[in-house]
């Protein structure tokens, strides 16, 4: 069993097609790149994580959120993100939270859509894992985005994520924020 993270798919959202510029004639065809690409990493016992905005569309249309859920490999956890309506929230998935703190092998992780500027556990070296900001920025040391924008439309697991992390700049902002907080 392994763990995988993922963001933004936007499952369904012609319009993300050109704001992210992505690399797809349609929607079709980002919604089958996209399935194929998870098919081909995730197996079925794994978790896959997906940090917020998994799908976009008429709320009334479910049977086609069901089949984009369905088409996906893995017991699938939601980190509800600003798309995420009811229709989506109220597929079968098998946890749905805001936010989440897990433990993947030694690596402590907190999983929110949004970047933060600090989180439980960020002064003993757990990632923050985030979406929402598509292809606008990539994260910083220790607060990492895994959205497909980032990531060549695939998940992605926290060996490869703390590789990247290891290589990103630490946010301009962290001593701003943790100034005088070293005892806490």
């Amino acid at each position: 069993m392994a763990n995988w993270y993922s963001a933004d798919l936007h499952f369904g959202h012609h319009r993300i097609i050109d704001f992210c510029k992505r690399p797809f004639a349609s929607t079709a065809e980002m919604n089958a790149a996209l399935i194929a690409n998870f098919q081909a990493c995730v197996r079925y016992d794994d978790d896959l994580w997906i940090l917020g905005d998994f799908a976009f569309g008429r709320a009334d249309d479910t049977a086609q959120f069901e089949s984009w859920f369905h088409s996906l490999p893995g017991r699938k956890h939601l980190i509800i993100g600003n798309h995420d309506d009811e229709a989506v929230i109220s597929l079968p998935w098998a946890s749905t939270e805001y936010m989440a703190e897990i433990q993947d092998g030694d690596q402590s992780l907190v999983l929110c859509h949004y970047p933060m500027i600090i989180w439980n556990g960020a002064r003993r070296g757990a990632l923050q894992l985030f979406g929402h900001v598509h292809d606008q920025w990539p994260g910083s040391r220790n607060s990492v985005n895994v959205g497909v924008d980032q990531w060549g439309f695939r998940p992605v697991q926290v060996s490869d994520i703390a590789k990247r992390a290891a290589k990103l700049p630490v946010n301009k902002h962290w001593q701003d924020v943790e100034h005088g907080n070293e005892l806490t």
